[in-house]
């Protein structure tokens, strides 16, 4: 299937509204740095990758706006920048993507407007181009690992849908479909439903047999033998290698360990935050109980408590290897992340 998430065409930025999907395949046009965020905040654009590529252009779209009102300064920037880095705090190619699109403002400096803002348009394409070759790389690592025919359990979505390219963890899996046997089961992930409504309908739309099941039966066909390996994507990769990924990416990690079952974290460096000794460090996005209580049309809702984090953190010891763009890395993670980064 041949879907762009992103398009960015004559200063038009569209997305595909994944709070559609799979029911209707609409694209959206975001104009203002109002409407990035807002599509960034309720998901219609998700994906850590996806996610920082939409945030770079929206930035550079509204330091044309700001252009044109003649109010395009240093402060003015910044400010939307940062308001863009608190969209969605756990996702690091966000921040990652704004720093970048700063940086590119600031340097070198010049008062000539119209050159600030090629300069800019040029690093936002430039960060989506890479991730499409990023993709691409992490698909050809990571389909060296499985075996010729393989059943693969995935978490979540981290296809198309959501990067620039082909995905991290459903990229190894297109590419291991191009010289194999792959089957995927496809755990909901509960409470968005981001398997069931995302992932299941891209693998069935690229001809990639799937099966989809409820989060809780993914420890009975690792006991029944059924699954190979468990390949996930990642929000944010701490220096010592625990991983940030959406709800129940943990709860995968303990039962794959217990049953010997290999754990893959597929991921672009962008994806590492140095910065963060452990995940202990990152910061997790809480997210409306309404989530969790919709799907099920439960009345009187402010009756209700209702824990719902977007994410919970791996521990590094629990994952087998890291497939990058740089290739694959295994443990010691402290040592060899620290060693890629230098």
């Amino acid at each position: 299937m041949n879907l762009e998430t992103i398009v960015f065409e004559n200063n038009t930025l569209r997305i595909i509204d994944q709070n559609l999907l799979p029911a209707r395949l609409t694209y959206i046009t975001l104009s203002t740095l109002e409407e990035v965020i807002t599509a960034i905040k309720k998901m219609s654009v998700r994906g850590a990758p996806a996610i920082g590529i939409t945030a770079a252009y929206g930035l550079y779209l509204h330091a044309v706006i700001l252009h044109n009102s003649g109010s395009l300064t240093k402060s003015a920037f910044l400010q939307a920048g940062y308001a863009l880095k608190s969209a969605r705090p756990t996702a690091v190619n966000l921040s990652w993507a704004v720093e970048k699109m700063i940086h590119a403002y600031l340097n070198p400096p010049t008062p000539n407007e119209v050159q600030t803002l090629s300069r800019l348009k040029a690093e936002a394409g430039t960060i989506h181009a890479a991730d499409k070759k990023t993709c691409d790389l992490i698909g050809k690592y990571g389909a060296e690992l499985l075996p010729k025919k393989v059943s693969v359990l995935t978490h979540c979505n981290a296809g198309i849908l959501a990067t620039g390219g082909r995905g991290t963890a459903l990229s190894v899996i297109y590419r291991a479909a191009k010289s194999g046997s792959v089957h995927v089961f496809v755990d909901e992930t509960r409470p968005a439903g981001q398997g069931i409504r995302l992932t299941y309908w891209e693998l069935t739309k690229n001809n990639i047999p799937a099966t989809v099941l409820t989060d809780s039966m993914a420890g009975l066909l690792m006991q029944q033998k059924k699954i190979d390996a468990v390949i996930v994507g990642a929000d944010r990769i701490a220096q010592n290698g625990d991983t940030a990924n959406k709800i129940g990416t943990y709860s995968l990690a303990v039962l794959a360990g217990y049953h010997d079952v290999p754990f893959y974290v597929a991921a672009p460096l962008s994806s590492f935050d140095m910065s963060l000794v452990s995940g202990a460090s990152i910061p997790i996005e809480f997210r409306e109980k309404e989530e969790v209580l919709d799907f099920w049309k439960i009345p009187d809702q402010d009756k209700y408590t209702v824990f719902n984090p977007a994410f919970d953190v791996t521990p590094a010891e629990l994952i087998s290897a890291f497939i990058t763009e740089k290739g694959v890395i295994g443990p010691p993670y402290k040592e060899n992340l620290t060693y890629l980064f230098t």
